[in-house]
């Protein structure tokens, strides 16, 4: 359910500077084209105090039930699309609460893709198949195709208008031959407002405009304004919505499935004095304290991991799991967990 995806291969871990690889095209197919291998094991002479505090601070991504499910729904409706000379292509949305992993989904889904289609055109540097973006708050049309502009690359400037990048934007993609866009935080796209309703219908319009699939992901989508009223249905009318939602924790294959991503993650760790099924054995109780959001328990194990570099142990137990300070969403979601039923 949950194999490793090891960490990538050919980064110093002593850098310091992480850059957003969908920032830029550039810094995505680099991101991209980059290969993963297993970290060498914890006895390895290069695991210093600053080498081991990079990697734990990377750490590694896991594939869970979501990114399975959402690689699948992927792959049918590119095919579905294929062959497609209309304009309502079929896309997908991944929607689900913070922290889920929606993103680190796109993430998954984009570079699997990138690397596949390259590999079919190898020595075709002009070949761009995969475009990334995310709305920028008070999204207005304009500013989302200069965010578009940005990651291809392609030099605007305040005066130039809304239609004209537009044009630029579609053309690049097209010449290029861009097969799959991805649009993060949809849900910053109200269509009860007018710059909001003009940005959802920059999205169609591009859409329409570019031969590509378009998959876009935000904070519970469904419940937002972006699939409400005429524009709204027309979204909904083409988009296949993906919930990614908090691991569950309540029946026995359910707490099977967690534990066996913990052990998973636990592989991951290169902490000399670390107990083997430690986590496992704190399932129940990491479950508790994350409420099975991805980006908390990522944010748990990571910190732990690295508390116990600083302190000389070298092992993540329960004690220091207990003492990482979470984030509040998934403090006072424990805290309500705790509380008799009765309590006010």
């Amino acid at each position: 359910m949950a194999a490793v995806i090891t960490c990538l291969g050919g980064e110093d871990p002593q850098d310091d500077s992480w850059p957003n690889p969908m920032s830029s095209f550039a810094l995505w197919r680099e991101y991209a084209a980059c290969p993963r291998v297993a970290a060498p094991p914890v006895s390895d002479a290069s695991w210093d105090t600053r080498a081991l505090l990079g990697y734990h601070s990377q750490f590694v991504t896991l594939r869970t039930p979501s990114q399975e499910q959402a690689k699948q729904e992927l792959r049918r409706t590119l095919l579905v699309n294929n062959r497609h000379r209309g304009t309502a292509r079929r896309g997908l949305i991944v929607s689900g609460p913070p922290g889920a992993g929606k993103s680190t989904n796109l993430l998954e889904l984009g570079r699997s893709f990138e690397r596949s289609e390259q590999a079919k055109r190898p020595g075709s540097p002009d070949y761009l198949p995969v475009a990334f973006v995310a709305i920028p708050a008070s999204c207005t049309p304009k500013g989302l195709v200069m965010e578009f502009a940005r990651f291809l690359g392609i030099p605007v400037h305040d005066r130039v208008t809304e239609s004209t990048i537009t044009d630029a934007v579609c053309q690049v993609m097209v010449e290029r031959r861009t097969r799959l866009v991805f649009i993060d935080d949809v849900h910053l796209l109200n269509t009860r407002t007018r710059p909001g309703a003009d940005s959802s219908d920059k999205v169609k319009t591009l859409a329409e405009r570019i031969p590509a699939t378009f998959v876009l992901a935000g904070v519970d989508v469904e419940t937002s304004a972006l699939l409400t009223g005429p524009r709204g249905g027309q979204l909904a009318a083409r988009f296949k919505m993906l919930r990614t939602a908090p691991l569950p924790h309540g029946t026995g294959e359910q707490k099977a499935q967690w534990r066996k991503l913990l052990g998973d993650m636990e592989q991951a760790l290169r902490l000399r004095n670390h107990r083997p099924g430690t986590l496992a054995r704190h399932a129940d109780f990491i479950h508790l304290r994350t409420g099975g959001v991805m980006a908390s328990l990522f944010a748990l194990v990571r910190e732990a991991a690295i508390c116990s570099i600083l302190d000389g142990t070298h092992a993540v137990t329960r004690r220091l799991l207990a003492e990482v300070v979470l984030d509040t969403q998934a403090t006072e979601a424990a805290r309500a967990r705790r509380r008799p039923p009765d309590s006010p």
